[in-house]
């Protein structure tokens, strides 16, 4: 199993970006998928998941309304787009094969939400 992140950096407050996670070694269609961040001292913190078929979406209370989820399975990729970004969503950001228990992390991808 391969998952590789992209797309982070900084950001101003209010800022987007749009994260990407390639899939590979795995049927990335069979499986639902999860985005999880985590900053230096705190545990981590799952973020958003979505169905293996992408009808499904799911989202903490602190991203609601401000990240999307989405995944284009002929691509075998996860992505994560984050608007109106707040300098509490400053983490590294992982994607994550599963949703309740995730098995696979990728390494991470740095998000800086900093003026």
């Amino acid at each position: 199993v391969q998952l590789v992140e992209s797309g982070g950096g900084m950001v101003q407050p209010g800022g987007s970006l749009r994260l990407s996670c390639a899939a590979s070694e795995f049927t990335f269609s069979n499986y639902d998928m999860s985005w999880v961040r985590q900053t230096p001292g705190k545990g981590p913190e799952w973020v958003s998941a979505i169905s293996s078929g992408g009808v499904r979406e799911y989202y903490s209370d602190s991203v609601k309304g401000r990240f999307t989820i989405s995944r284009d399975n002929a691509k075998n990729t996860l992505y994560l787009q984050m608007n109106s970004l707040k300098p509490e969503d400053t983490a590294l950001y992982y994607c994550a094969r599963g949703y309740v228990a995730a098995d696979y992390w990728g390494q991470g991808t740095q998000v800086t939400v900093s003026s």
